[in-house]
């Protein structure tokens, strides 16, 4: 298969935990993404890591999206948009993926599960978060 679906499985897998107290997608959900006969072992492995990476640097993903944030509130963004840039931004800072990948794989996604703008929306909040971790 391909890291785009695994990183389709893994967005919407951190969309869900966007819902709960504990910050992790839950468990039922969880095994039935990851069930998907078209994932190959490789994919379900990195779909894990990118949600249990995501998990552990939540607190830190989300104090650098805010500072990106123009005019806006963390709490109060839409939160398709919000699993996107949690996912580019743990993939930029923690995943060894080139930024220019990390951004185009989540702006490709959230044109499917996201608003009209949320293609726009997020990728100028990412190219701020590029500039930052650029910085480190």
């Amino acid at each position: 298969m391909s890291r785009r679906t695994a990183r389709d499985h893994a967005y919407k897998l951190i969309f869900q935990s966007l819902f709960h107290e504990q910050c992790q997608a839950d468990e039922q959900e969880e095994k039935e993404l990851l069930a998907d006969a078209s994932l190959t072992d490789d994919d379900r492995d990195y779909v894990r890591k990118l949600v249990d990476g995501v998990a552990e640097h939540r607190e830190e993903l989300k104090a650098c999206i805010a500072r990106n944030l123009k005019n806006f509130s963390y709490d109060r963004v839409f939160k398709p948009d919000l699993a996107a840039l949690l996912l580019a931004t743990y993939e930029m800072k923690y995943g060894g993926i080139p930024a220019a990948v990390a951004i185009s794989e989540v702006v490709d996604l959230v044109k499917v599960y996201g608003s009209e703008s949320s293609g726009k929306f997020v990728n100028g909040v990412l190219a701020g978060v590029f500039k930052e971790t650029e910085g480190n």
